[in-house]
């Protein structure tokens, strides 16, 4: 099986979110993912925002075209591709020396995925305050209290709106066939189906980023979610939930604390395939036809490092990409337990 991008591209790629190497230099990355996960053919990787960014030197890279050129050979030697750069921020921080600082850097990793011929930029929408003289971001989730009523309007027609309406003109003009891609992620204003659609509504180059974790912990239903955005999504991350029966019973879904122990949280990011088997990723990769030019590997989960998980999910992804048809009992099966 292959999956078709947005502009015609034959989707065999697995990738690797960076992050998770933070405290190694990109050599010894693409060294190791070259013998510990072969199936994996690109790296999406940090560029500025929140993100940590040691494997992008990003003034550097933009001011100087022969660093520029020896970056890139470092990873074509190695026979990788950059399938995105990220700069997941908050561009509509309170605080106006924070938000500045991300907004300048998402503007100069569009100009950086130009120089590089990367057609894929991921981040987050970001979140406002609630009113002019809060100093702290507010996630305006629910309106059914009296003080939280008609905040997420007010954030969307100060703050959401003109911002990325401006950073989607800009983006088009830097670079014409580039995808800035929105991951639906709860604590910003970009969550849900409806949120992101309101958001694509400002700008064609605005695509989302595909993460189910994210929505198995909201109890929303990825397979419906990919179903109505399908022309919309431009990239995905890899990335599993488990869930802890006995502190959910009592504590449900929200939890303050974070990070926490995960013998005491009512959910936790997972290892691909401890969640959700094989049969179900591969079911998601055919959802995905026609859609995302790669699918990136995200390793948050606490319990095992990403020398373990990623290979394990790379080898269990790359066969539910290859699955051409798969009926319930059948297809890759996510062998629960295996990792130590």
């Amino acid at each position: 099986m292959s999956l078709t991008g947005p502009r015609g591209q034959q989707v065999r790629r697995l990738a690797v979110v960076a992050e998770a190497f933070a405290d190694w230099t990109l050599p010894r990355l693409l060294q190791w993912l070259s013998r510990a996960a072969p199936q994996v053919s690109a790296v999406e990787i940090g560029s500025g925002g929140y993100a940590p960014h040691p494997h992008c030197d990003r003034p550097r890279l933009l001011s100087d075209s022969a660093a520029r050129m020896r970056w890139q050979q470092e990873l074509h030697d190695r026979g990788f591709s950059v399938a995105a750069l990220n700069a997941w921020g908050n561009p509509l921080h309170p605080s106006r020396q924070l938000a500045q600082r991300h907004d300048l850097d998402l503007r100069e990793t569009i100009r950086l995925a130009a120089e590089l011929e990367v057609d894929r930029v991921v981040a987050l929408a970001g979140c406002p305050a609630a009113g002019p003289d809060d100093h702290t971001p507010h996630f305006a989730a629910g309106g059914w209290l009296p003080y939280l009523e008609g905040i997420f309007e007010t954030q969307w027609e100060r703050s959401v709106g003109p911002y990325w309406s401006a950073l989607s003109d800009f983006a088009r003009t830097e670079h014409p066939d580039l995808l800035l891609c929105i991951e639906l992620h709860p604590g910003t204003v970009v969550y849900n189906v409806d949120t992101f659609q309101r958001l694509a509504g400002l700008g064609a180059n605005l695509a989302a980023n595909i993460d189910p974790s994210h929505f198995f912990w909201q109890q929303m239903d990825t397979t419906a979610v990919v179903r109505v955005l399908h022309d919309r999504i431009g990239h995905v991350h890899a990335k599993d939930v488990t869930f802890n029966e006995e502190v959910l019973a009592v504590n449900g879904l929200l939890d303050h604390r974070w990070p926490g122990p995960t013998s005491a949280v009512p959910w936790k990011f997972a290892t691909v395939g401890h969640g959700h088997d094989g049969v179900w990723w591969s079911a998601l990769m055919r959802e995905l036809e026609g859609t995302a030019a790669a699918v990136a590997i995200e390793h948050e989960d606490p319990d095992h490092p990403p020398e373990v998980g990623v290979p394990y999910a790379a080898e269990l992804l790359n066969e539910a990409l290859n699955v051409s048809a798969v009926t319930p009992g059948h297809g890759p099966q996510a062998r629960i337990g295996e990792l130590s």
